[in-house]
């Protein structure tokens, strides 16, 4: 069972939405989702603490997007490819030929660069590499191993175009 958290008999969590405009493609599938194509994800993030008596949060909403939105604006506005996706030399070379591979004064979404089991960011051109299919599914694995150590995540959902997925933790 959860940790569950009452004030006055009443369940307590504070949710944090965000959404993420995204391109991606579904590697060695069969269908439209082979082919590049965007999405608006909405990511729901819900956090478990003790409701704060100061300010009557479980944890302030803004704070956990700020947290969030520093590793997660990697992936708004990005494409996102699998490592062993062939295009991904590709779009390396084109982007170093229209010299934004390192960055442009125009990218204002440079988030906080990582890169773990799961995936790897490139903030300075928008592009993540994941290691599994960018599924609704592997983006929570992704997004919650970048936020596991910072906020007491109980739950995950993220949402793209007419898929959804949902975590608990």
């Amino acid at each position: 069972m959860d940790n569950i958290n009452f004030k006055g008999g009443i369940f307590m969590r504070s949710i944090t939405k965000l959404n993420i405009q995204y391109a991606h493609r579904f590697l060695n599938y069969e269908g439209e989702a082979q082919y590049l194509h965007g999405h608006t994800g909405l990511l729901t993030i819900e956090v478990d603490g003790d409701v704060d008596a100061r300010t009557g949060f479980v944890y302030p909403c803004n704070s956990i997007k700020r947290i969030a939105w520093d590793f997660l604006k990697n992936f708004d506005h990005a494409l996102i490819l699998q490592e062993e996706d062939p295009l991904l030399p590709e779009i390396l070379k084109v982007y170093e030929a229209q010299g934004i591979r390192n960055g442009a004064e125009t990218n204002t979404m440079v988030g906080e660069p990582f890169e773990n089991e799961l995936a790897k960011a490139y903030p300075e051109c928008r592009l993540v590499v994941v290691k599994k299919v960018a599924t609704c599914e592997n983006l929570i694995e992704v997004f919650h191993s970048l936020l596991k150590d910072k906020l007491n995540i109980k739950k995950m959902t993220f949402a793209s175009g007419d898929n959804c997925a949902s975590a608990k933790f």
